[in-house]
């Protein structure tokens, strides 16, 4: 994929805008474990970034995936990984099926103001014991007259304290685990939610995150996002956005790692030498950015694929698992070239260590990806090639 003038210029725009409203707040957000989403997000939705590919009649700017890429790409100038995380919760995991499957009615009450960062959405999958298994799931949504009664919890929801609605995943029969699943919107203001607590993490530290309870909570049945029981297969679709999202964004972080890096070890002496002097410590380098940007002409080429209309579960699965393993080996390595300041987590590259881990897990683990990608071809136990 390559980017036109367009792109570069809605990448400067957002990295001039992240610079002013988003980085100089960093630390202050960190320390206190959250950002100020609706703040940040109406100044977002000001400047139309929060619909970039959604459709211009509920205020999108209608353009292909190639320019929600570009604006997620661009966000790794954010210095840490929260922030880029939460922002694409609602492009890439509650408006995509939103947009798709939902009714003029449904999207007008959620997407448009979601889209102008009036609302803060988040998703509501993940429970204790139905993380990457989202077959599992156990919440369930059965029907009252015409409403919705919903029982059960969500666990790991981004964005869960400060979302005014959440694209909620339920069981709303007792068919086939991948048929009897339907995406609900559910505004978290309704009888009946609760959030439990906020979670505390090991890194992602200014993005809240949620339990969340839900007792005998009702919503109309005009709610629903599509069909009944097609929600498993929305939000698959949903995860291959969410996928490619989650591997894009992190391409500038982990070069910026390299490069400061670079800057660090040539000016941090060791037995009367610069540490990059060192052949071992500068091939290192080179290796490791070259997976990066190896990385990255796995995304384009995904991307691409995806906008001509192509299915791209297996290459989003691979960019996805290849974005986790490569976060981790650059954060490792670049860490232990700081030495002692690496450790420390005043250090940049410490809260690309910790947060970079997540990328392996979330959105679907990596041994999620690998067995995708092993169906894809064709060599599962037991699996004939092409079933």
């Amino acid at each position: 994929m390559i980017y036109t003038e367009q792109h570069r210029e809605l990448m400067r725009s957002i990295t001039k805008f992240i610079e002013a409203e988003i980085n100089p707040h960093i630390e202050e957000w960190e320390a206190a474990g959250i950002f100020p989403a609706h703040e940040l997000f109406k100044k977002m939705g000001a400047q139309g970034l929060l619909g970039i590919h959604k459709p211009e009649r509920f205020g999108g700017l209608g353009l292909d995936y190639s320019y929600e890429m570009a604006f997620c790409e661009a966000l790794g100038a954010i210095r840490n990984g929260s922030v880029p995380m939460a922002l694409g919760v609602p492009p890439a995991l509650t408006h995509t099926a939103l947009a798709r499957h939902g009714s003029d009615a449904l999207r007008e009450e959620f997407l448009t103001p979601s889209i102008t960062g009036e609302y803060v959405a988040c998703l509501g999958v993940s429970e204790i014991g139905a993380g990457s298994d989202v077959a599992s799931i156990k919440t369930q949504a059965r029907r009252d007259g015409g409403d919705y009664v919903i029982n059960g919890g969500k666990m790991w929801t981004t964005n869960g304290t400060q979302a005014d609605w959440m694209c909620l995943l339920a069981n709303t029969g007792d068919g086939p685990v991948h048929r009897n699943k339907t995406l609900i919107c559910l505004p978290m203001k309704t009888k009946g939610v609760e959030i439990a607590r906020k979670l505390d993490k090991l890194g992602m530290r200014s993005s809240d995150t949620a339990q969340i309870f839900f007792d005998d909570v009702r919503v109309p049945q005009r709610f629903r996002i599509g069909e009944e029981g097609m929600g498993f297969v929305y939000q698959m679709q949903q995860f291959q956005e969410e996928r490619l999202w989650g591997a894009a964004g992190g391409l500038l972080a982990l070069e910026r790692a390299i490069a400061e890096t670079v800057d660090y070890t040539r000016g941090r002496i060791a037995f009367g030498r610069p540490i990059l002097d060192n052949q071992v410590v500068h091939f290192r380098l080179a290796e490791l950015q070259t997976k990066v940007e190896l990385l990255r002409s796995l995304i384009y080429r995904a991307v691409e694929d995806y906008i001509a209309g192509a299915e791209v579960t297996q290459l989003a699965s691979m960019a996805k698992l290849t974005a986790g393993r490569v976060s981790r080996e650059v954060a490792d390595a670049c860490l232990q070239y700081w030495g002692g300041m690496g450790y420390m987590t005043e250090s940049g590259i410490s809260r690309l260590y910790r947060d970079g881990r997540l990328t392996s897990i979330g959105g679907g683990a990596d041994e999620i990806m690998l067995g995708i990608i092993a169906k894809g071809m064709g060599i599962l136990p037991g699996q004939r090639r092409g079933a």
